[in-house]
């Protein structure tokens, strides 16, 4: 579920930067295109994260894990320097440290376990 609501959130965003490409010029072209390619991969990496879920894949809980590292990361960053975003900073954090305690609970990792799949 958790995972769900963070691709909900990456999907937000990318959807955000796409229309402010098209309806907002720029200070940088060659940035704000590099931002809006990075979210898109973002998005494909959780959905992809989701479906391997859905379809009971071991790789599923590793991909999560380093998703929350850079959630945690992104997070972290948004908190910090002379554009400090604490609005959105901390519930990036919060979610990402939530989320990562889930990935170990002991359900989850029996449920991610079987490679045979």
């Amino acid at each position: 579920m958790m995972l769900g609501i963070e691709l909900a959130g990456v999907s937000t965003v990318a959807i955000v930067l796409l229309v402010d490409l098209i309806a907002a010029e720029p200070t940088s072209l060659a940035t704000a295109l590099a931002l809006t390619a990075l979210v898109l991969i973002a998005v494909a990496w959780m959905a992809a994260t989701i479906v391997g879920l859905f379809r009971g894949q071991a790789w599923v809980r590793a991909s999560a894990i380093v998703w929350q590292v850079l959630q945690f990361a992104i997070g972290l960053g948004a908190l910090q320097g002379s554009f400090a975003q604490p609005a959105w900073g901390w519930p990036i954090l919060i979610v990402a440290v939530l989320t990562f305690a889930l990935l170990f609970l002991p359900s989850v990792v029996r449920g991610t376990q079987d490679r045979s799949r």
